[in-house]
């Protein structure tokens, strides 16, 4: 069986990453079909947009993409490309783990959270205009629908993965409308699964604070957009950063799988980026397409090269290149 799968470089280091995720995938024996599609700064000039209408056209034809990081200006420039996929195929749950592995330095040693944020509304939907030349207002959007959908896919994560308990992260004691509706709707998805699955809610400032603090007592978090970009990032920082933070987008019809982090366009082609995150990224679009033995060896062969540190990447303190280190997993995969 082959699996086509939509592949998009992305730019900065993203072209590097995707090289080696492939590389890593490939060694599991699995056969895919990779349709390569370009998008970001790339195409502008091109095409006129940073995200053409053909590479959301190849990933409702394949239903699988995995993405290399995408530079979004700041403050001017065109809009986030990762928002305009996650909106036009309906990516509704960003799903982002963040477990710790030996070999990575960081002030803890058994975390193991999974961020799911509610992907396609709130102050993400964009819609933000000026008033007046100093001033600008942005509409946070908060549904019943979207609400509820996200909270029943924490739910059913937590029940397929033998999770303990969901929480909900709000700010409902100020925004009551918005937020209030964001929490009551857990709370009502909530009671479908009382007795299988615990619940609780925290107020958001609260759970940064206790995720710094005592980050075992929490399982599966459910949040809305803003905060669950946010929060993920903070959940990313307790297991040694961005660089090792793998992310999913799912929807009813498609997935697009990324890395959390950025593009570092200053890196590009030094061959010294981490490419651990995508290519964990990768081991959830294993799973997705339900090829969990594989996504097993993929896992389990990253956690074995950065637990024995011999070939470890400049940010984690070794001096390995992109390639080697894609290498040295791929070959733990195949061993």
């Amino acid at each position: 069986m082959s699996y086509d799968v939509t592949l998009i470089p992305g730019d900065g280091i993203g072209p590097e990453l995707a090289d080696a995720t492939v590389q890593v995938l490939e060694s599991t024996g699995l056969a895919f079909t990779w349709d390569r599609q370009q998008a970001g700064e790339a195409t502008i000039e091109a095409e006129g947009t940073p995200l053409p209408d053909r590479v959301v056209e190849s990933i409702r034809r394949t239903g699988t993409a995995i993405k290399g990081p995408i530079t979004t200006p700041v403050g001017s420039g065109f809009r986030s490309v990762n928002v305009g996929l996650r909106q036009a195929l309906d990516l509704y749950a960003n799903v982002r783990p963040a477990r710790s592995m030996a070999g990575v330095e960081t002030r803890y040693e058994d975390v193991d959270l999974i961020i799911v944020r509610e992907n396609t509304e709130d102050l993400y939907a964009g819609i933000e205009h000026r008033v007046g030349p100093d001033a600008a207002e942005s509409i946070k959007i908060i549904t019943r629908f979207a609400s509820q959908r996200i909270a029943r896919y924490a739910f059913e994560y937590a029940v397929r993965n033998g999770r303990r308990k969901v929480t909900a992260v709000h700010k409902a004691n100020i925004m009551k409308l918005t937020d209030g509706l964001f929490l009551e709707s857990c709370q009502q998805v909530a009671a479908e699964y009382e007795g299988r699955i615990a619940f609780e809610d925290r107020i958001v400032d609260n759970m940064c604070m206790q995720l710094v603090q005592k980050p075992d007592l929490y399982d599966v978090l459910v949040l809305p957009n803003l905060y669950g970009d946010i929060v993920s990032d903070l959940a990313a920082g307790l297991v040694g950063g961005l660089g090792v933070a793998p992310g999913a987008n799912i929807g009813e019809h498609a997935a697009v799988f990324e890395a959390v982090h950025g593009s570092a366009p200053k890196y590009a082609g030094q061959n010294r980026a981490n490419p651990t995150a995508l290519i964990l990224s990768g081991a959830l679009m294993l799973r997705h397409l339900g090829e969990t033995a594989a996504a097993d060896r993929v896992e389990s062969a990253v956690r074995a090269v950065l637990a024995e540190g011999r070939v470890s990447t400049p940010d984690l303190g070794g001096s390995a290149g992109t390639r080697e280190f894609a290498a040295a997993v791929a070959d733990r995969v195949t061993a």
